[in-house]
C-alpha cells in the first residue's frame, strides 16, 4: 500500500467532503501519522472510512469525524484540553498539535498504557494522560478551555460545562442508538451557555457514562 496515497485519498475524499474545509486542520492530518495508532493488525484500513476496533469494546472514530472534532472546537495554542477517553492516542495527539496542554483520561488500563507508548514514541510532551473514570467530570485541572468526550453520552452532565472557562468549548455526542447528535456548547459566561447540533452520528458509549432514569410499565 502507498501510504501517502492513502492518506491523500482519506483527505481529500472523506474528510474535505465532510465540511472539514480548515486547511491547517487538513494540513495536520499529513503531519500526525494515523497508522501508528492504529493496532498492528488494523494497520492497513488506517485510512478507511470506519471505527477500528482497539479491544475492550472501544474503536476509534472515523478519519472525517475526528478531523471535524478538530476543526469544530477552533482550538488556539494557550488551550488547555480535557479528553475524556483517550483510545489510541490519536486524537490525543492532534489536540496536543493545536493546544498548549491536553489532559487525558483513559479508565481501561490497557488502552492507556499503549496510548501512553505510542505517544513518547511520537514525540507529544505537551500532554498529561491519567488513568481513571471521568465519565461524571474530571476537576484535577479544570478550568478547561475545551472538553472533548470521546465516547457518546445519553445526557450530558453539567459537570463538564461548569468545568469550562468563559469562552471555552465543548464537544460531545449526544443521544442513544440509532442517531445521537455531535453537539459544540459554548460557555458566555459562569452558567451561561449556548449549545449547537452539529451533525448527527452513532458511536460507542462513554464507559461508565451515567443512565436517564427509564420509565417502567
Amino acid at each position: 500500500m502507498d501510504i501517502e496515497q492513502a492518506r491523500f485519498n482519506m483527505i481529500e475524499q472523506q474528510i474535505r467532503t465532510w465540511e472539514v474545509l480548515d486547511q491547517d486542520v487538513l494540513d495536520l492530518l499529513f503531519v500526525i501519522r494515523r497508522e501508528r495508532f492504529v493496532p498492528e493488525k488494523w494497520r492497513g484500513l488506517a485510512f478507511a472510512d470506519m471505527e477500528i476496533p482497539l479491544g475492550h469494546g472501544q474503536a476509534m472514530w472515523p478519519p472525517k469525524l475526528e478531523a471535524r472534532c478538530i476543526q469544530e472546537l477552533g482550538l488556539k495554542k494557550t488551550d488547555a484540553v480535557l479528553e475524556v477517553g483517550t483510545g489510541s492516542g490519536y486524537l490525543t495527539a492532534l489536540l496536543a498539535a493545536r493546544a498548549q496542554h491536553v489532559y487525558s483520561v483513559e479508565i481501561i488500563p490497557e488502552l492507556a498504557k499503549r496510548a501512553a507508548e505510542t505517544l513518547k514514541t511520537e514525540g507529544v510532551t505537551n500532554i498529561t494522560l491519567n488513568t481513571g473514570d471521568a465519565s461524571r467530570g474530571w476537576n484535577k485541572n479544570a478550568p478547561y478551555d475545551v472538553i472533548v468526550l470521546t465516547g457518546s453520552v445519553p445526557l450530558l452532565l453539567e459537570v463538564y460545562q461548569q468545568a469550562l472557562k468563559p469562552e471555552g468549548r465543548l464537544f460531545a455526542i449526544v443521544g442513544d442508538p440509532p442517531v445521537m447528535a455531535a453537539k459544540l456548547i459554548t460557555c458566555a459566561a459562569p452558567g451561561a451557555y449556548s449549545s449547537v447540533d452539529l451533525f448527527e452520528t452513532c458511536i460507542a458509549p462513554l464507559v461508565n457514562a451515567p443512565q436517564p432514569e427509564r420509565f417502567i410499565f
